[in-house]
């Protein structure tokens, strides 16, 4: 063959193989509401910027007739690009081939940009569309998808893991994601589970559809597995890479800075009158984020679910920093343990790739009652505490309103290491609220009134003892416990002007191989 010739036959090849399983099944995966691998990765990444590794592979197995029907790239397209210029390493499996089922093979190209990815320092995007391990090579497509699990673990705090949920994700298929940072799925065209409504109907008669047992509306709002839900493809890629935007390349960098054009000492008047007086109604803390972040941006995780707490990413004067609060619209902004759990689980993300936290409280406590000590909501809360204690990034507090018992300490207390704690002057601090407190000091005295009147007269009056005590900042204050107690409107720049304090703060927690976090 002539040099020229094997120019053509290279293009020719490279043509072949970017068409995948074929032109029908590109065909059907566009009727579906679907993209190509290569598709989803050319809307990722810069445009031109996409370098494939290991188009040319193909598998090795012979068993079943499929040694026969062999495609190239073989079920999944890897390589690297960029983000807004940084660099990433991605891999998109490919259902028009195998139905992107896992092979030996595919799974090697996988862990290899994974390897590259940790020897660079670079964030993984990983883009998930498959019907699970392919069948015909049995137990070396089960060990490729161990090879893929080690890798996600070794990479967890290291370099930035996310998973995007295109289609089916099923079987040993989702650990893989279930391992790594973020999760997003697509509303109608996305689902993950363990074993599917067929599986589940034989075992346990139970008749259930798809998208009820696994899609993505279920993991939004009740597992909490996806921490995004979108409506389409081209929504998620988006998002993808606005995610990125926060965070650093790996856990020895710092977060990306950008220009800021939001004044720094803008003041929010709003924010002095946005506590309602009566301390049992709520509010939206979104409105108080809103107001105090640069140019109003909150990108926020997990927003279906817990609701009664918020946590997300904002920038302070350009930088990148996380938020964890306490939502009063929901369930009172009390701590279960879903809250609990999803908080310490964005903590700990904040901590490992050296992001700033900033923490809103307006927590009445722990949610009481059977049903959450059953859920084990001891080893939840301790969850959030554990993941405050440890971090050793810079933390600032800033108290709205009620921070009462085992829930004040949780959510970054001083004593839990809190950089800088502020509060608004409607900040209550104590062990409980007012009328339980009475109730619990007073009890004794109050049976002994027989009169009615005369019981409420007592009980109104030292509640109002108690208020006049606990319902504020200042006792907090008088201790040291709160460094100070700041003007609402004015949280922005002092919150701004703590990080700024903080920039070179180090601290180290004991040498240990690793702690023993209460899962």
């Amino acid at each position: 063959m002539k040099n020229q010739q094997k120019v053509e036959d290279l293009i020719d090849r490279r043509i072949q193989a970017k068409l995948g399983g074929g032109e029908k099944r590109i065909e059907s995966q566009h009727k579906k509401g679907k993209l190509t691998a290569r598709e989803r990765i050319d809307l990722l990444l810069d445009e031109g910027s996409f370098e494939e590794l290991d188009m040319f592979v193909t598998h090795r197995c012979n068993d079943f007739g499929i040694g026969d029907e062999k495609y190239m790239g073989d079920g999944v397209v890897t390589g690297h690009g960029t983000i807004d210029g940084r660099i990433v390493f991605v891999y998109a499996q490919d259902f028009t081939v195998f139905g992107g089922s896992l092979s030996e093979t595919m799974a090697l190209k996988i862990c290899k940009v994974m390897d590259m990815a940790m020897k660079m320092g670079a964030p993984i995007i990983g883009i998930n569309d498959s019907g699970g391990a392919r069948i015909q090579e049995g137990v070396t497509s089960l060990a490729g998808y161990a090879e893929i699990f080690q890798r996600n673990i070794m990479a967890s705090g290291v370099v930035p893991q996310i998973s995007a949920i295109y289609g089916p994700c099923a079987g040993g298929a989702v650990y893989s994601p279930a391992l790594t940072d973020f999760i997003l799925m697509t509303e109608d065209n996305s689902y993950m589970f363990v074993t599917g409504p067929k599986v589940v109907k034989s075992v346990t008669g139970e008749d259930i559809t798809t998208q009820d047992l696994g899609g993505a509306d279920v993991h939004a709002r009740k597992s909490g597995v996806s921490h995004f839900k979108v409506e389409n493809e081209k929504e998620g890629t988006m998002l993808i890479r606005k995610l990125i935007s926060y965070m650093p390349q790996n856990n020895l960098e710092e977060p990306p800075l950008t220009a800021n054009d939001d004044p720094i000492d803008r003041l929010e008047d709003s924010l002095n009158s946005i506590i309602p007086d009566n301390p049992n109604m709520p509010y939206d803390m979104k409105d108080i984020i809103h107001s105090i972040v640069d140019n109003n941006e909150f990108l926020e995780v997990h927003r279906h679910y817990a609701r009664n707490i918020i946590v997300g990413f904002a920038r302070f004067n350009g930088a990148p920093t996380g938020i964890v609060a306490n939502q009063p619209n929901f369930l009172a902004g009390v701590l279960d343990c879903d809250a609990s759990r999803k908080a310490a689980r964005f903590v700990r993300f904040c901590d490992a790739f050296n992001i700033p936290i900033l923490t809103l409280v307006d927590v009445p406590g722990f949610l009481p009652g059977s049903g959450q000590e059953y859920a084990g909501i001891i080893i939840h809360g301790a969850k959030l505490m554990f993941a405050y204690g440890e971090a050793t990034v810079p933390k600032v507090t800033v108290t709205i309103r009620k921070s009462y018992g085992g829930a004040h300490d949780v959510m970054s207390s001083k004593q839990l290491r809190g950089d800088f704690n502020y509060a608004w002057p409607t900040a209550e601090i104590a062990v409980m609220g007012a009328a339980g407190a009475i109730e619990v000091l007073e009890g004794k005295n109050i049976s002994k009134i027989n009169d009615e009147n005369e019981k409420k007269e007592y009980i109104d009056k030292k509640v109002t003892e108690y208020k006049r005590k606990f319902a504020n900042p200042y006792q907090a204050a008088s201790y040291g416990y709160i460094d100070d107690v700041i003007e609402p409107r004015n949280t922005r720049f002092r919150v701004i002007r703590a990080f700024e304090a903080l920039q070179t703060k180090k601290v180290v927690n004991p040498p240990r191989k690793h702690a023993n976090i209460p899962l």
